[in-house]
């Protein structure tokens, strides 16, 4: 090959980089997740190192859990999305329609708590927490309360007109704060007839408007119309970086897990990326960035933590010593009779 031959031929393969870089930039992989804190969280200091180590473009569905999981189950067949984050419980849920694949091997995987792996590695988790009280802390000083102690306290009489519950077919917080009533009634994650009979006569009056999910409570807070409602410390953090005036508070009999669930769906048009996006939103790095900027608990023990971080997850630690597991395969069997009752008996 002559030197003039040689140069034509080198041009033309470097006419072929930008070429190749752009077919790997033009991947697009979009991914199911809560919006608000979570989706500004993770496109604005998560994702960006995963796009600049892989090319492609990480881009986010917003929607509540039980919204994602529809759309998945809608598209099955041709799915729409690659990755989905989803409650615990939800994510049960999608994993018995057969809508997640089995996540590969890997070293961040293998590092996760015990509790965020899920069974046959179908989900892991990404981020750990529980649901336990939030409450209106301008309200409760200026009213010279003392601040909640149990999940019993939503039924004070004083809080008539002043407690707001999200409704347990639509949310994980509704859900789990109904099922801790039930447990001090004397039911448990199988029969839940005590819940259902002593909610008219305790919590029920209380309570002045059942919500769809969480996106209300800031202005109810600012309003002064909620006092009291079902939270988790991460959902309080970011209200409270809002200038919203909640705190949280660890109800003694427990508060209720909550892990945030990730899965590769099944059939997907790019199974080896969204397995390596899987992979990443699990490393130290990753999670150390979702704690930093989202307050998102770390999943991953070797996520490094410092400051207020460092506190925030020490104080985690702490709560979920007495922090109540949910028994999913049951709650899930049960749980369209139970969006039924709870239509028909109590959010009517």
């Amino acid at each position: 090959m002559t030197r003039k031959t040689s140069l034509i031929a080198a041009a033309f393969l470097a006419s072929l980089l930008p070429a190749g870089a752009a077919f790997a930039q033009a991947k697009t992989l979009y991914i199911g997740m809560n919006g608000g804190t979570m989706e500004k969280t993770y496109s604005q200091y998560v994702f960006g190192e995963f796009e600049k180590q892989t090319g492609a473009k990480v881009v986010v569905v917003p929607g509540t859990s039980s919204d994602i999981l529809a759309k998945a189950q809608a598209n099955k067949d041709k799915p729409q999305m690659h990755v989905m984050f989803l409650d615990d419980g939800i994510m049960y849920r999608a994993i018995g329609m057969g809508l997640c694949e089995k996540q590969r091997p890997s070293a961040a995987l293998n590092e996760l708590f015990p509790a965020a792996r899920f069974k046959g590695d179908m989900a892991s988790g990404v981020s750990l927490g529980m649901t336990g009280i939030a409450y209106n802390k301008k309200m409760f000083t200026e009213k010279g309360w003392a601040a909640p102690t149990s999940w019993m306290d939503m039924a004070d009489p004083k809080f008539k007109g002043k407690v707001v519950f999200q409704s347990m077919p639509s949310s994980s917080f509704g859900l789990h704060g109904f099922l801790m009533f039930n447990r001090i009634q004397g039911g448990n994650d199988k029969n839940v007839d005590p819940g259902f009979n002593a909610w008219p006569k305790t919590i029920g009056p209380n309570v002045l408007e059942y919500i769809p999910s969480s996106a209300k409570l800031s202005e109810m807070v600012q309003t002064g119309e909620a006092a009291l409602f079902p939270l988790t410390p991460t959902a309080v953090a970011a209200l409270k970086e809002k200038g919203i005036p909640v705190e949280y508070a660890q109800p003694k009999e427990g508060s209720v897990v909550l892990t945030v669930g990730q899965c590769v769906i099944a059939n997907n048009s790019e199974p080896e990326l969204s397995q390596k996006l899987a992979e990443y939103l699990l490393s130290p790095q990753a999670q150390a960035a979702a704690l930093q900027y989202g307050s998102q608990l770390p999943t991953n023990p070797k996520t490094p933590a410092t400051g207020d971080a460092a506190k925030q997850v020490a104080q985690i630690n702490e709560w979920m010593k007495n922090a109540v597991t949910v028994d999913w395969e049951s709650v899930n069997a049960n749980r369209p009779a139970w969006n039924t009752r709870w239509n028909k008996t109590i959010e009517r």
